[in-house]
């Protein structure tokens, strides 16, 4: 099945323009079509808050990295601050979403 964005009327995708999409595209009601969106993504942001990997065939992986405490700068002032350890959200798209990329990329 094929989703057409290309009524968006910004270049950003938003949880409620996927939302429009399942509504128009599949014909889910609109709160079915919220609930759905909000589901998914509560289920991606769920499992990496418990340090899960969460991987989409196609598409990607989001992965929790822990970034070790390091010594850092104030850029207005110059003065040593230290960065304590935090755990980031990483994406490494997969080789067929960089194959669409590139195949599809416009330069310039």
């Amino acid at each position: 099945m094929e989703f057409s964005i290309e009524s968006l009327e910004t270049p950003a995708l938003t949880k409620a323009h996927l939302a429009d999409l399942l509504f128009e595209q599949i014909g889910l009601n609109k709160r079915e079509s919220k609930d759905m969106i909000d589901a998914f993504f509560d289920l991606i942001s769920d499992s990496l808050v418990e340090g899960n990997d969460v991987k989409i065939s196609g598409f990607g992986n989001f992965q929790i990295r822990t970034k070790a405490p390091r010594p850092g700068r104030n850029p207005r002032t110059g003065e040593s601050i230290p960065i304590e350890a935090r755990r980031v959200v990483t994406f490494h798209a997969s080789h067929k979403l960089k194959e669409q990329i590139q195949a599809n990329g416009v330069v310039g």
